[in-house]
């Protein structure tokens, strides 16, 4: 079986970026361009993966140091063109098998595309191509008049009949091993730019009797590069329209294809309706019948089967259980975890918690580090104090207490089974099943008090 191993150059500085941040750095459908690139490279089961690196290089390090699979760094310390930086990372490569050049910029090439690259013969070269209908500023694909390839020209050494040419290098080419260090070896900087053109393999690869084969990418975005915001945004809205027709293929009911954002995975069950500008982060899982509002966030959350989400709501790192109610603008933040029909209304926040089946928030209130019983009812405006300014504190409400409106419950406390708290409470001490707790100051009336009057 013949290996592949896969360099992808990622040493550019990216200047019409304006960016501090690392070209193949910056986020795509909310993850880095290079992330996209190593995924579909390690899809590839290599022998070796190889990133090399140049500017912003220890920043490209630390931000794949976790990545699965083979994976090696190659420093090109001066940019000296695409031929220079894959010379780079030779020492990294087997002296067998092929290896597959991408590039770091060039973040939505398909695994099927790529598959096609490579079922070609594996002593022989073979490069992926597109024809644009303005093909200036790409290097021009040469081919004889039995149309086969002969060489690629960069556009600033073509002639005026080679620039008229619209079959373009994309750049993406797999070549044999046993050739590779020989061709690079022979590779001059003579030409236009001064630098080392890879493109200028494929002259000596004919002039070596080695067969190229041009396969045409199916869409051109595919083979789409990145080198400034514009394109970057550009490549943005392709992403999402790509992602948002699989949901519809899939089932999912979307109120607005143009109107919805992906930064991660999002899984969907049957009957799934989406409304408009809602953006998902991370891992999202949305059970059957689920319904998210407009104008939502959701990231890193699990919502089972017949969940509502209410407009303008925001969820994140939390788990949902089937039937619950949320919103609108309501918030749950990480750790909290709600049972089965839960209810958190509008302007209600939920923080490392968990609520049982039943229980319901309704109305503009704070629940942090507490555990809430089932069928627990809580009132408008009640907050758990669970921060004392150094450490945090649970406060526990077991199943079936109602606390009355305007209740501030200072942790730690426990609000027992059945309890009834009365509106406007300060409870700083346990309140006991099954009774009314009141807690509130003595209201008095000054008849003699005047208000403050502003000085002249």
């Amino acid at each position: 079986m013949n290996s592949v191993s896969v360099v992808i150059l990622a040493a550019g500085r990216g200047k019409r970026m304006y960016s501090n941040l690392p070209k193949v750095l910056h986020p795509l459908g909310g993850r880095p361009m290079l992330a996209r690139v190593l995924d579909l490279a390690q899809a590839l089961t290599p022998a070796q993966c190889v990133v090399v690196i140049g500017h912003g290089a220890e920043q490209v390090r630390a931000a794949f140091a976790s990545q699965p699979g083979p994976l090696a760094f190659a420093l090109q310390t001066e940019q000296l063109g695409t031929g220079h930086a894959v010379k780079m990372a030779l020492p990294h490569l087997p002296a067998d098998g092929r290896t597959l050049v991408l590039y770091g910029d060039v973040p939505l090439t398909e695994a099927d595309t790529l598959a096609r690259l490579l079922d070609t013969p594996a002593d022989q070269v073979a490069l992926l191509t597109d024809t644009l209908v303005n093909p200036t500023g790409y290097g021009r694909i040469v081919r004889n008049a039995q149309g086969q390839i002969q060489r690629i020209v960069e556009e600033k050494d073509a002639s005026p009949a080679e620039k008229a040419l619209q079959e373009i290098n994309t750049g993406i080419v797999v070549l044999p091993n046993a050739r590779l260090a020989g061709w690079l070896a022979e590779l001059n900087n003579g030409n236009a730019q001064g630098e080392y053109y890879l493109t200028d393999v494929i002259g000596l690869a004919v002039r070596d009797g080695v067969a190229v084969h041009g396969v045409a990418v199916p869409d051109s975005w595919q083979a789409a590069g990145v080198n400034n915001k514009v394109q970057l945004a550009e490549l943005e809205r392709i992403l999402q329209a790509n992602q948002a027709r699989a949901l519809l293929e899939a089932g999912v009911t979307l109120a607005d294809p143009a109107r919805i954002d992906i930064r991660g995975q999002l899984q969907c069950g049957q009957d799934v309706s989406i409304d408009v500008n809602c953006v998902f982060e991370g891992q999202v899982s949305l059970g059957d019948g689920v319904v998210i509002g407009p104008h939502c966030v959701l990231k890193n959350v699990s919502l089972a089967a017949g969940t509502q989400v209410a407009a303008f709501s925001h969820l994140e790192s939390a788990d949902v259980a089937a039937d619950a109610r949320i919103g609108p603008f309501a918030r749950l933040r990480p750790g909290a975890r709600l049972g089965e029909a839960v209810h958190i209304g509008n302007f209600v926040e939920i923080k490392n918690s968990v609520l049982a089946a039943g229980a319901k928030v309704n109305h503009l209130s704070y629940v942090g580090d507490a555990d809430i019983g089932a069928k627990v009812n809580v009132g408008a405006g009640t907050i758990t104090c669970n921060y004392d300014g150094v450490n945090k504190f649970r406060t526990t409400i077991e199943a079936g207490a109602f606390i009355g409106s305007g209740t501030m419950l200072v942790a730690p406390v426990t609000v027992g089974e059945g309890a009834t708290v009365g509106a406007g409470s300060v409870l700083t001490k346990a309140a006991p099943s099954g009774q009314l707790t009141v807690a509130r100051a003595k209201q008095i009336s000054l008849s003699h008090w005047q208000r403050p009057v502003k000085r002249s």
